[in-house]
């Protein structure tokens, strides 16, 4: 039973972070934005990079949680 119980904390565990993560994409994509009407170009390289990276933190934890948790 506690093999159960570990399968179900961590599909919410998956699911929270997945749901972190897209916030987290939405504000870098606000902030790119910001910085791409600026001009800022250290800091749009920095934003792109970013959003480059929480995207495949998602789709692993995606793939993760589509295995099974």
């Amino acid at each position: 039973m506690q093999g159960y119980r570990f399968m179900v904390n961590r599909k919410k565990r998956l699911k929270k972070g997945i749901e972190s993560l897209e916030e987290q994409i939405r504000l870098h994509e606000e902030k790119l934005k910001k910085a791409e009407e600026e001009d800022d170009i250290d800091i749009v390289g920095y934003y792109r990079n970013e959003i480059i990276a929480k995207k495949k933190d998602k789709e692993e934890k995606q793939r993760i949680l589509g295995k099974g948790g």
